[in-house]
């Protein structure tokens, strides 16, 4: 039974050493293999655990006849609902079978049985499964068996909301408190027009629109064409956004939207609406098949098989990261959010989005120039709300994008995945500014995976209430109240969720110049792409033999898309961008990222965690944040002590930070990467010989060879 957010579950005594399979509330067991070898990741070796391999209908789970081993470590960062080896089938990304020491993509019927099985997940995960010494006609069930159309309300009984503080935005009380809260509502006011979503089941029940708009015109288009009201700014402007209206071929019907939409910027251009700039995000900037085609080519980075695999690939690390994309793409959002700052804050421009349904790339840069202008977005309740009100109530396609249902790839678009990508930009760029963590971030990219969560599994809020009032009638019960994400004690004990919270937030501003820039760290493995030439130390390159003359060759060779110099941009931008840089950061205030080329980053926590290779064991920014840690005690523990003499009173102890107390154990990839395994770099790949030739040809190669040790 679900019920405050805890989870009971139902055991399954499986012969194999006693080992327990644990099974949700609904969860139904489709098949299984015994004898089924977990091949160990770090090497290209054939060795192992063996176990049983199970299919149910909400996940694929390996049951390790030793997996007391892996479950005793103190500082473990555990997950109640999802273990260590199990995989929702909303997380798988691809099954390979290996036919003959062939890597094949497996669908379909099979003339033969494969010897070996690949999982590729989408948050990065790679399982290996050796069949040789299992059943035929078990590997053939597990091969061939076709879980049923997977239904998230099967395993969804009763939850209750959790107390923390997430506006949910699904009454119309929260839309006016949020226009309360910006000021908003002297021009704009919360209407109930949608609320049997007679206008339209695109949009929430409830949404916010300019004051003089009828509520006739809301109703005229089924809500396209319509400004609909983001946010406000402390200066009165507001960002907009507005869906297109549907394409006529008919000149009298066209004739009508022309009218209608003259109509509708007139409202917006007369007092009290300050002027207004249109961003047409359908022609003027990203498309979903960029974004689509950079993260398909980005995440092969890290869907490494074997250590082997990690080293050949890491000789080309820096054209196979340039040739993806991604980073440009996330630099261009942050950047296109700049811009919409600028004209908000600088300019008094109210800034209208446009785009064909106004729920994806206007979810995501209405929302980052939140993230960027309101310092209550940047804690962690209004971060969730921020959520909430814009990528949840705004209608963004989860279901689709995510594609949950597996019924077409052509729609699944990482999108929100992006959306967390720049906001990750910004957390590793300015850490006292924000109350959660990257874990933080990390573990909500895990979320969307996790299908006992209504959240990010529909399209809509109008499909969520159309199914869950179906579920209802089906089981002639009250409607459900679905879990939410939110509620992170459903996956996380008291003490794992400590790590999403940040202990150096800055609670009130600080004009100190000394907190200035965030704190730079060491990494193991260059994370970005370098701006200009430089030189590197040959103790610590790649080379220990290389030369200056090599290296500004390489170097010399370097991009053009990621790096783009501060030239190109606008006059005005420029100005506002180089004006706010140049400034003491006030970390309650306006923030803005820098989007130089080496300043976007490869979020290395959440691409890299299950990766030994690139691990720092005892280093990293774990380190340094254990130590910080450790200084925070003990001057907590002077100053109960100085209180305790000016009050005589007896202070409490100080409690110390939970699962940081030795970093010289801990990875840098911490709390994710696993502390036993360990990983040798080589001094270069055996491959690596052959492809590179003599240091001449080398020299003319794009891929460069810098000191690692630097970011």
């Amino acid at each position: 039974v679900w019920g405050k957010g805890e989870i009971h579950t139902n055991e399954k005594e499986v012969t194999e050493k006693e080992v327990t399979l644990h099974l949700l509330p609904g969860e139904q067991l489709l098949c299984e293999a015994s004898t089924v070898l977990k091949y160990v990741q770090e090497d290209s070796c054939q060795r192992g655990i063996y176990g049983k391999l199970v299919c149910t209908d909400f996940k694929i789970a390996f049951l390790g006849d030793d997996e007391s081993a892996l479950d005793n470590d103190e500082t473990q960062f555990k997950n109640k609902v999802i273990g260590e080896n199990d995989i929702t089938l909303h997380c798988v990304d691809q099954i390979y079978g290996v036919f003959d020491e062939k890597k094949k993509p497996l669908f379909g019927q099979l003339k033969k049985y494969p010897e070996k099985l690949i999982i590729h997940c989408k948050d990065l995960r790679v399982f290996h499964f050796g069949l040789r010494y299992t059943k035929e006609e078990e590997v053939k069930r597990v091969t061939t068996t076709q879980p049923p159309q997977f239904c998230l309300f099967k395993f969804v009984l009763l939850a209750t909301d959790p107390k923390n503080h997430t506006v949910m935005f699904d009454t119309l009380k929260d839309w006016c408190w949020e226009l309360e809260r910006t000021k908003g509502n002297v021009k704009y006011k919360a209407v109930s027009v949608n609320e049997g979503y007679d206008v339209s089941e695109r949009l929430p029940a409830y949404f916010v629109v300019p004051t003089p708009l009828p509520e006739e015109d809301v109703r005229c288009f089924q809500g396209r064409g319509i400004p609909i009201w983001c946010w406000s700014c402390h200066n009165g402007c507001a960002i907009l956004k507005m869906s297109a209206l549907p394409k006529e071929p008919d000149d009298g019907l066209l004739q009508n939207q022309k009218s209608f939409l003259d109509g509708i910027y007139k409202t917006l251009h007369r007092p009290p609406y300050e002027t207004v700039k249109t961003e047409d995000l359908s022609s003027n900037f990203l498309s979903l098949q960029d974004i689509q085609t950079a993260y398909s080519k980005f995440k092969q980075l890290f869907l490494i098989d074997n250590s082997t695999e990690f080293w050949d690939t890491d000789i080309k690390w820096f054209s196979l990261l340039e040739s993806s994309s991604w980073l440009d793409i996330t630099r261009r959002c942050l950047k296109k959010a700049i811009e919409i700052t600028e004209c908000l804050e600088a300019q008094n421009m109210n800034v209208l989005l446009l785009e064909e349904n106004a729920s994806d790339l206007c979810c995501l840069l209405s929302s980052l120039v939140q993230v960027m202008m309101d310092p209550h977005c940047r804690t962690r309740a209004g971060f969730q709300s921020l959520v909430q009100k814009e990528w949840i109530m705004g209608g963004h396609c989860f279901l689709d994008r995510c594609n949950h249902l597996r019924q077409s790839d052509k729609e699944e678009v990482p999108v929100f995945q992006l959306f967390l990508d720049c906001v990750w930009q910004l957390v590793h760029q300015h850490p006292p500014a924000f109350d959660f963590t990257e874990t933080y971030l990390t573990v909500l990219s895990d979320s969307l995976y996790i299908p006992i969560f209504s959240t990010f599994f529909f399209n809509s809020p109008h499909q969520k209430e159309t199914n869950m009032g179906r579920e209802s009638q089906e089981t002639q019960s009250k409607p459900l109240n679905l879990l939410t994400v939110w509620d992170w004690s459903v996956q996380f004990e008291p003490k794992a969720q400590m790590l999403l919270k940040n202990p150096l937030y800055v609670e009130k501003p600080k004009l100190d110049k000394g907190q200035r820039k965030g704190t730079r760290f060491k990494h193991q493995r260059q994370l970005s792409l370098p701006l200009t030439q430089s030189k590197s130390s040959p103790k610590r390159g790649f080379f220990r033999e290389e030369t200056d003359h090599l290296i500004k060759n390489l170097l010399g060779k370097r991009i053009s898309k990621l790096i783009n110099s501060s030239d190109e941009l606008q006059d005005n931008f420029r100005e506002f961008y180089e004006s706010w840089h140049s400034k003491p950061t006030d970390y309650h205030g306006l923030l803005l990222p820098h989007i130089e080329g080496p300043e976007i980053k490869v979020w290395a926590q959440r691409y890299l965690r299950w990766i030994p290779e690139a691990q720092i064991l005892g280093g990293g920014r774990v380190a340094t944040m254990s130590k910080l840690l450790e200084m925070m005690e003990e001057v907590e523990h002077l100053q109960e002590k100085i209180d305790e003499r000016h009050h005589s009173q007896e202070a409490l102890p100080a409690e110390a930070p939970p699962l940081l107390r030795s970093s010289a154990r801990l990875s840098s990839l911490f709390p994710f990467a696993l502390l036993q395994r360990h990983s040798s770099k080589p001094v270069l790949p055996t491959s690596g010989w052959k492809a590179l030739g003599d240091e001449d040809d080398l020299a003319k190669r794009e891929d460069e060879f810098v000191d690692l040790g630097d970011v």
